[in-house]
């Protein structure tokens, strides 16, 4: 064993020697003492950030006060849900078959004051070409309720609603939906096959309801006065002169309703809608077998164009809600929460270059003077904003006051809120 060791501590020696010289080499070299400098000055910047850096918890957005209204009641709730659907589920609110949730479930929740509106599904009876059927709905217009319940209803269909009058013959204590089913007939319009869809009892109604008006030289087949019946043939022809006939899109209207119960930027779709469509008809003008004109004859409806309707929320409580109070006008709200919401995200604490979190209260983290970005609007510098009050580092009312005024009037580029977004969406900042 002791010779052993004498063995391995002759190695060691050995060893030891050699990297002693080695870093001596090292050292002589005139690069060596910058290359240790930098390394040292590498590891203290990296445990300065992993000391001083705000941790990841820290930067993960507070909760925001959520409004629900359901079962007759309204919770109010903090939350760090991203979406309506997750705080629904985190919550326990139960959704029932035909329950309507307003706006819907994959909004995202990105606001204080944001609200919530639930409404429980009644039963409905659904009367489709003279069969009954039973269903569960909470939808506000017929169509919906029609398409809540997997029924299909083509645009030329009516659908209405009649209030229940018997419950215990009807089995339902809500509405009657009525669909009446439109009639498909196979339309020959100046050699143009169409399918058209109608209420007309007779081809001569089938032509009014159209607006088609006969020309001396048009020719219609069967008569007037034939009744309507499915999948029928009815053929309209014009002789002596050429036709051409193209089909083009309706666009969907859109019915925009405000509704207050919802948070301002929110919105929900109550009623599905869907662009139309339509076959308009040509005589071609002829000089020497040339064509040199057209002039249209008739316009037909193939397929009727269906109204979305759009809630829009205008509930302004909330951080908000102190636009009106700072004088900025409803027209220029959207153009205002563009801009506060891609500046500060509606944070009156938020410094430049705070990410991801708004900071509880006022920090002097950095001169108010200096060239640093603060609050709403990110006033630059932060102290401009005390022309419109002592407390413009906490008060969002102050600080809108200043937004209000330097959209208006504290920039040459532009003048006015609209102007405003539209510089900001061209140049990313103002």
């Amino acid at each position: 064993m002791h010779k052993r060791f004498k063995i391995y501590h002759r190695r060691f020696i050995r060893a030891k020697n050699r990297h002693v010289k080695a870093a001596r080499k090292a050292s002589r070299h005139p690069f060596a003492i910058p290359i240790f400098a930098f390394s040292g000055l590498l590891v203290l910047t990296v445990i300065g950030l992993l000391l001083f850096l705000p941790s990841k918890a820290s930067q993960q957005p507070g909760p925001l006060l959520v409004i629900i209204n359901h079962d007759h009641v309204q919770q109010v709730v903090p939350s760090i849900e991203p979406t309506v659907g997750k705080l629904l589920s985190k919550l326990n609110i139960r959704l029932n078959q035909g329950d309507v949730v307003e706006p819907s479930l994959s909004t995202r929740i990105n606001q204080d004051d944001f609200r919530i509106n639930i409404y429980r599904a009644v039963p409905v009876e659904i009367v489709d070409n003279g069969q009954n059927s039973f269903t569960f709905s909470a939808a506000a217009t017929p169509r919906a309720i029609a398409a809540q319940a997997g029924i299909k209803v083509n645009p030329a269909d009516y659908v209405s609603t009649v209030p229940s009058t018997n419950f215990l013959k009807q089995g339902s204590i809500g509405e009657q939906v009525i669909i009446d089913p439109a009639t498909p007939i196979n339309f020959n319009l100046y050699g143009t096959p169409v399918v058209v869809e109608t209420h007309a009892k007779t081809v001569g109604e089938l032509l009014k309801e159209e607006n088609i008006k006969l020309a001396s030289n048009d020719q219609i087949y069967p008569s007037l006065d034939t009744p309507i019946e499915a999948n029928m043939q009815i053929s309209l022809v014009r002789h002596g002169v050429k036709i051409t006939s193209t089909t083009q899109a309706i666009p969907m209207p859109v019915d925009t309703v405000y509704d207050n119960s919802l948070a301002y930027g929110t919105s929900a779709i109550q009623q599905q809608g869907s662009p139309g469509e339509e076959v308009i008809t040509y005589q071609l003008n002829l000089s020497n077998g040339t064509v040199v004109s057209q002039t249209p004859i008739q316009t037909v409806v193939t397929v009727p164009a269906v109204t979305q309707i759009v809630l829009e929320g205008t509930n302004l409580s909330g951080i908000k809600g102190d636009m009106a109070l700072a004088g900025i006008p409803p027209s220029d709200y959207t153009y205002a929460d563009y801009i506060i919401s891609h500046e500060s995200g509606w944070c009156p604490t938020k410094w430049q270059g705070e990410y991801g979190y708004c900071p509880p209260s006022y920090a002097q983290i950095h001169d108010p003077y200096g060239g640093y970005g603060y609050g709403l609007c990110q006033s630059t510098p932060a102290i401009k904003m005390s022309t419109f009050g002592v407390d413009w580092a906490t008060n969002p009312i102050t600080q809108l006051k200043w937004c209000n005024w330097y959209a208006n009037y504290g920039s040459s580029n532009f003048h006015g809120w609209a102007q405003a977004y539209l510089f900001w969406k061209h140049n990313r900042f103002w």
